[in-house]
């Protein structure tokens, strides 16, 4: 029981620390536009950088799961919404694996 608890406090630690550094360290307004804009893309690119492996990986065939990603791609290039994106990549992926199982 000692090793699940220390544990837990490792890990809220662990998790904890990277929110509360920030706001401890700078007590001022960033002024800078560079380290603005930079941080401001930071959460688009850890969340592109964890999803994109598996959007590749996610079907049973990868044509499939490319014609997913270009579709999505161009659905939210012209500004759809989340779930219509989601909806209709799911149905490419969809019509996709059926014409791969067809033909196989």
């Amino acid at each position: 029981m000692n090793k699940v608890l220390a544990g837990v406090l490792v890990m809220a630690l662990v998790t904890y620390l990277p929110r509360a550094l920030p706001l401890a360290i700078f007590q001022n307004k960033i002024r800078s536009r560079f380290i603005t804009a930079f941080l401001s893309y930071v959460p688009y690119a850890v969340l592109g950088a964890m999803i994109f492996p598996d959007i590749l990986y996610s079907t049973g065939h990868l044509p499939s799961a490319i014609a997913g990603l270009v579709i999505a791609s161009v659905m939210a290039y012209f500004e759809r919404g989340l779930l219509q994106v989601a909806v209709c990549a799911i149905i490419g992926v969809y019509v996709c694996e059926l014409i791969i199982v067809r033909m196989v």
